[in-house]
């Protein structure tokens, strides 16, 4: 190699590129933006309403997001809708997570302490529960029905959680179901699960959500 190129100006330009990602990540709002699109495109009035922030603030962390290209947009009528700017960068964020519950104690902590309310939720895997699908078991989608539209897991019917008490009034008690939403740091299942039983029913949930299924799907 030539000793007059540049290679230290090379290095530092190249890490810094990378770095814009990683402040770009650095805020846990746009962290949960990028979760909330990895389940399907959505309006900024949606966004804001599923995390309860201004409209004017989820505007400022999508524009940091789009500036790094993470997310791009598009037009509906009067509406921005946003998604993810690709499927890698879906691929990127579950090993995000799996790297961080791996080196975080706190964020199995948190898990545990939140199940530790559930005390009568039980978990069934995926596998397990795709097999007890032949057999009778029902699985419920409890996201909202945009979300089920963008990709669910297949016989899986949706029943958001708005809609859940009036669809346990057309099932037979002995009926068993399974709940699964966005993953394994969703609680939207263990709520369903808990208002289940309370009306009867055996219920369980589910864990894992479309991205996990997509991932075994490809493993078979």
């Amino acid at each position: 190699m030539d000793h007059d190129f540049p290679v230290r100006a090379f290095k530092d330009d190249l890490y810094r590129q990378f770095a814009r990602i990683g402040k770009c990540l650095s805020s846990d709002k746009r962290l949960e933006l990028m979760h909330l699109l990895s389940q399907g495109p959505k309006s900024v009035e949606k966004l804001a309403e599923a995390t309860e922030m201004s409209l004017a603030n989820v505007s400022r962390h999508l524009q940091i997001l789009l500036d790094a290209n993470l997310v791009k947009y598009s037009k509906r009528g009067t509406y921005v809708i946003y998604c993810l700017a690709g499927p890698h960068i879906e691929g990127f964020l579950n090993a995000l997570w799996r790297m961080s519950e791996t080196q975080l104690a706190d964020i199995t902590r948190v898990k545990n302490d939140f199940l530790s309310q559930c005390e009568d939720v039980q978990t069934l895997s995926l596998n397990e529960v795709l097999r007890k699908m032949d057999e009778g078991m029902i699985l419920l989608d409890v996201r909202p029905a945009d979300e089920f539209e963008a990709g669910h897991i297949p016989g899986a019917i949706s029943v958001p959680m708005e809609e859940l008490y009036q669809y346990m009034q057309s099932l037979p008690k002995e009926t068993p179901i399974a709940a699964y939403c966005r993953g394994p740091y969703c609680v939207a299942a263990a709520e369903a699960v808990e208002k289940l039983q309370r009306e009867g029913f055996t219920a369980f949930r589910v864990e894992e959500g479309v991205y996990e299924w997509r991932e075994f799907q490809a493993q078979r």
